[in-house]
């Protein structure tokens, strides 16, 4: 279930261009006399009234101080202060007014969140992360995690994989090593994840292996957490150290824990038209 918050206006056009242009939402939902924006997995529409509805405070916020930094710039001369931490409740905010007077807030929570990504942003707003914060993942969150994993797909429902959870900071060190610095960022992480197939139980384990790596990686980040994968490690030093089995097939090695900081701007994708071909 989803839903959305409405407020009443005399001035739908001029919000339109507001929160298009401005705040960078999309309309997600053009009724005529309303109009439904969508902002991450925020929706929230103004509907054309008499009274115009002021109350309560419409808050956007943002993966790091970057972000609310960049937007401040946008809202500068109309902002009340800039932007600053809230001790109390650890984030860094600075409010506006929309057109009509409206509180606007725009935030980034200083401390880990529960999710919250909607599906695009999980998708094209994904990151590789190399350097972490060095705390100890909550066994709550890897529950969910691991619980959202095992429902990778596999050739045939074969369920070939698997996931090893290595703690031990010497192995983790040792991983860290095996390929200089392309598997550096594994020692930076207070855990690793080795993402594992067994040939045994699917001809299409390397299909297997990768996939549910990936669904692990996007899992992880939808719970706040980054990975980097780590390619070539399918080794058999690897498999001894660990230990797996040397028939099974390792897809990735991956980091994981909390981002240190989160890359702001994507790198440059080329255009739709270079990936679809007809």
């Amino acid at each position: 279930m989803s839903g959305i918050v409405f407020f009443g206006t005399n001035n739908l056009m001029d919000l339109k261009d507001f929160y298009e242009i401005r705040v960078g939402c999309e309309v997600w939902l053009d009724q005529g006399d309303r109009i439904i924006f969508k902002k991450g997995n925020l929706l929230f529409g103004f509907s054309e009234q008499d009274e115009v509805d002021k109350e309560g405070i419409i808050t956007f916020f943002y993966n790091n101080k970057e972000e609310v930094d960049r937007i401040y710039e946008k809202f500068k001369a109309t902002a009340v202060s800039p932007p600053s931490i809230d001790e109390k409740y650890r984030i860094y905010h600075f409010f506006t007014n929309d057109p009509e007077g409206r509180k606007l807030e725009f935030q980034y929570f200083d401390h880990p969140v529960n999710r919250y990504l909607s599906g695009d942003d999980l998708l094209m707003k994904r990151r590789s992360i190399r350097n972490f914060i060095q705390t100890e993942i909550p066994e709550e969150i890897l529950d969910q995690i691991f619980e959202v994993s095992r429902f990778a797909p596999t050739s045939r429902n074969s369920q070939s994989y698997y996931f090893k959870l290595i703690r031990d900071k010497e192995t983790i060190d040792w991983l860290s090593k095996r390929r200089g610095e392309n598997s550096a960022p594994i020692g930076m992480a207070p855990m690793a994840v080795a993402v594992c197939s067994d040939p045994g139980l699917s001809k299409r384990y390397v299909q297997d292996g990768c996939i549910a790596a990936y669904h692990f990686i996007l899992s992880a980040w939808f719970l706040g957490l980054g990975t980097c994968w780590i390619a070539a490690m399918d080794r058999e030093d690897v498999k001894k150290m660990l230990p797996i089995p040397e028939h099974h097939y390792v897809a990735t090695i991956t980091p994981l824990g909390f981002p240190e900081s989160i890359p702001l701007d994507p790198p440059e994708r080329k255009e739709r038209d270079w990936f679809v071909r007809k």
